[in-house]
């Protein structure tokens, strides 16, 4: 009995380690349709050298794995904000494990430049 205690226990605690920490994705708010800012996003991540993987209109979702080593994932999440505006969550990933929020940073301002909303 206490030996299955014990490699239940032990079962438990490695599972703990063995899942990754998942990283908050990085939120901004754009004064665009959220139609626009999506296309907008999948052209600026082309250029970049990005293959879309996966991107729907409906869902307001956006996924591209950068086509060449060391093999980056960005995936968006674009919703409707109030007044026509479009709420945009980014997530940079490596390896299937999630990135520091802060690398999305340059894309989303590109992206900001892009949609014609920066000074």
């Amino acid at each position: 009995m206490m030996r299955a205690l014990l490699i239940l226990l032990l079962t438990a605690w490695l599972a703990g380690c063995a899942s990754p920490p998942s990283e908050a994705p990085r939120e901004l708010r754009l004064a665009a349709a959220p139609e626009t800012t999506l296309r907008e996003a999948m052209e600026l991540l082309m250029a970049r050298g990005y293959v879309i993987r996966h991107a729907d209109d409906e869902l307001g979702r956006l996924d591209a794995v950068l086509a060449r080593m060391p093999g980056y994932g960005v995936s968006l999440r674009i919703s409707p904000g109030a007044e026509g505006s479009s709420r945009v969550e980014a997530i940079a990933t490596r390896g299937g494990r999630a990135l520091p929020p802060g690398l999305v940073d340059p894309f989303l301002t590109d992206l900001e430049a892009r949609l014609g909303l920066l000074p």
